[in-house]
């Protein structure tokens, strides 16, 4: 008596590997793009309010606008190195990239309003209209905000609101006022809003 032939393997599916990695990739791009950006730093914005409230009072004993200008230039600087430290240390204690899909999102959008204030800023220096700068460095550091924020936890967005409205009173106040508005913006919701982040979203 003959014994039963084994049944012959299933041929494989040509490219079926290729579809299934694929398919695979296509769910971690989506929710990559869903993810919200949550290493906004709130202990590092605490200090960036620190550290623009110093300014605020260098700025305020500068004899010459141009000096005045060079303290704000500086503390723009250490802001950005401090907040972007900050950032990757709350990045990789998270255990995840610093540099990612909602990074990368959140950096354009917040990154595009402040250029423009550069743009701006020089225009304004060259016709002389200084008195309008704290009112156009604090509309668009909202405005920068509320953009960044559309891919981050919603305080950030709030905060940029509060920029905004502070940026328009600065706009319409005396030009005396604008050194305190600034004082009040950079370094008073910077300390405000740093703490809030920081306390409900994990440093």
């Amino acid at each position: 008596m003959a014994l039963p032939s084994k049944p012959e393997p299933r041929p494989e599916i040509p490219g079926l590997r290729a579809v299934a990695i694929e398919d695979l990739r296509y769910i971690r791009e989506t929710m990559e793009r869903s993810a919200a950006f949550t290493a906004v730093p709130g202990w590092g914005t605490v200090v960036v309010g620190a550290t623009a409230l110093g300014a605020a009072w260098g700025a305020s004993r500068q004899a010459t606008f141009g000096a005045w200008c060079a303290v704000w230039f500086l503390e723009a600087a250490l802001a950005i190195g401090i907040a972007s430290a900050f950032m990757v240390a709350k990045a990789t204690k998270a255990g995840g990239p610093a540099w990612n899909g909602p990074a990368r999102r959140f950096t354009v959008s917040f990154s595009v309003p402040l250029l423009a204030g550069v743009a701006l800023t020089l225009a304004f220096l060259r016709a002389g209209s200084v008195e309008w700068m704290p009112g156009m460095w604090l509309l668009l550091y909202g405005a920068a905000m509320i953009a960044g924020g559309a891919f981050s936890v919603r305080v950030v967005p709030l905060m940029g609101a509060c920029f905004m409205a502070l940026g328009a009173l600065a706009l319409f106040a005396p030009p005396v006022w604008g050194n305190a508005l600034l004082a009040f913006g950079f370094g008073g919701l910077h300390l405000v809003f740093g703490w809030i982040i920081a306390r409900r979203h994990g440093g």
